[in-house]
């Protein structure tokens, strides 16, 4: 046979870098898996029935997941201590809903949907049962066979974080400052653990309004308890009433005040910007090589 010529060989690179940087596709599973969406959308239903706040916390989920090698299922990897990193110990959750989901579709769809593709459809999903918008989720990312817990560490943005900090480790992951502050207004539907958010209301920061640090003392005890839960984001910040340091930042005499001003008056502009900014982070990392794992936990053997 004869050898491949150069032209040829140019080819099969391009071609494989095509596939290495293959974008992302609303369609993807057209074909391969066409009742997937329903599938997601069915125990997404179910899980956000049986405890609300499982919405928000696979949001943060999908968040925590794209900041570390990008939105690649890393994150749900029991082995590479990404999801037992300091960001993400006793704190991130919903590993169990995915495991239903996976086990779903691979019921339906055998070794075609990967679980970093079933993230990013179950955090639409919990938004969009929780009241908020809702959008066509870019799908056909690959699972990572690693994880990182010291990426975990250097990415994913602290509670303390001062608005410097917020904008750049967002611009780290090629997300602008309206981006951040866009998706920060999840927090509209989230609950935070108390321990996050304790120092901050006994006289830990200034800018603050005094009876709303009053207020949440009353759930959040100087030791113990640990939930808290703000619904009215942009203009509680506008109050003083952010409930961690990172989310006043926002409006603490800096350059997203203005942005926080318009949230606060404009929820449509609010919900446009958010979903433009979930598709913009849900792009991170499109094409990374990897597989379909079998089992969201663990690398196929």
């Amino acid at each position: 046979m004869a050898a491949p010529t150069l032209m040829q060989c140019l080819l099969a690179i391009s071609l494989l870098s095509f596939a290495a940087h293959a974008q992302l596709s609303t369609t993807f599973y057209a074909s391969s898996c066409p009742n997937l969406q329903s599938i997601v959308r069915s125990a997404m239903t179910q899980a956000v029935n049986n405890e609300p706040r499982m919405g928000a916390s696979l949001l943060r989920l999908f968040f925590h997941d794209c900041f570390v090698q990008g939105c690649d299922g890393s994150i749900l990897l029991d082995a590479g201590g990404e999801k037992t990193a300091g960001p993400n110990a006793n704190s991130v959750r919903g590993f169990e809903v995915i495991d239903t989901i996976k086990k779903n579709v691979e019921a339906a769809c055998p070794g075609v949907v990967s679980c970093a593709d079933i993230l990013a459809l179950a955090a639409r999903d919990g938004t969009n049962l929780l009241g908020g918008p809702s959008w066509n989720v870019p799908l056909g990312r690959r699972d990572s066979t690693t994880a990182s817990a010291s990426l975990a560490n250097q990415n994913l943005p602290p509670p303390t974080a001062s608005l410097g900090t917020l904008i750049s480790l967002f611009g780290r992951q090629g997300l602008s400052a309206r981006d951040m502050t866009a998706l920060s207004g999840a927090h509209t539907i989230g609950q935070a653990r108390c321990t996050t958010f304790r120092g901050r209301i006994y006289g830990g920061d200034t800018d603050i309004d005094a009876s709303f640090a009053a207020l949440r003392q009353g759930t959040c005890p100087r030791s113990g308890g640990d939930q808290g839960f703000d619904n009215a984001y942009y203009q509680n910040l506008m109050q003083q009433k952010g409930l961690f340091h990172s989310d006043q930042e926002l409006f603490n005499g800096g350059s997203q005040d203005a942005l926080v001003r318009q949230y606060s008056s404009s929820p449509s502009q609010f919900s446009s910007d958010f979903v433009a900014a979930m598709i913009k982070m849900g792009n991170i990392g499109a094409g990374n090589a990897g597989e379909i794992r079998r089992n969201c936990r663990v690398v196929n053997s």
